[in-house]
């Protein structure tokens, strides 16, 4: 595993709203970076707990932040993925652009749920990529949670209109085995 994860604001945030991200800090100790544009998102005013949360881990050190610097090999990839794409392709979020721009640029894995805007640039710049489903069942089969548990962990999650690709956590299971 990459020393560097890249989380875009979907995926972060699935484990912020349900107050799970301890989960992450188990399983990525020291490895959880936010793009600056992740950590602006975050930073809505209009959901002060997820800010309030946010800053907390940030000063801690749970999580730091990574800016994207203009001039940068990074910022190229950046702006073509979320300002101004070549003729024919269409922008993607600013967290997705600067996760996959962070993550190739540094060698890191992306997490990101989001797999219809970073399938293709997963592909072309060959990146690690996972998911929250597939974090929950790193808890798992590393014994930080159980079945019951990452149900109601994927239940929650989707109370808080977190989009994730099954009912359950164990449809979830049954469909990568």
């Amino acid at each position: 595993m990459t020393d560097k994860l890249f989380f875009d604001t979907d995926c972060i945030s699935a484990f912020l709203w349900v107050k799970e991200e301890n989960i992450l800090f188990k399983l990525y100790p020291g490895k959880i970076i936010l793009p600056s544009p992740v950590f602006n998102e975050l930073s809505n005013p209009s959901i002060p707990h997820i800010k309030r949360k946010v800053n907390e881990l940030c000063l801690s050190g749970d999580i730091s932040t990574k800016e994207i610097l203009v001039n940068t090999e990074e910022y190229k990839l950046y702006y073509e993925l979320a300002i101004s794409p070549p003729k024919g392709e269409r922008i993607i979020g600013k967290g997705e652009a600067a996760a996959i721009a962070l993550a190739k640029t540094y060698n890191g894995f992306i997490a990101s749920n989001n797999l219809r805007d970073i399938s293709k640039y997963v592909y072309k710049y060959e990146l690690e990529h996972i998911t929250t489903g597939d974090i929950l069942v790193a808890a798992l089969n590393k014994g930080y949670i159980d079945e019951p548990t990452g149900n109601q962990i994927w239940t929650n999650m989707i109370s808080k209109r977190r989009m994730l690709p099954t009912a359950t956590f164990t449809e979830y299971l049954k469909r990568i085995e």
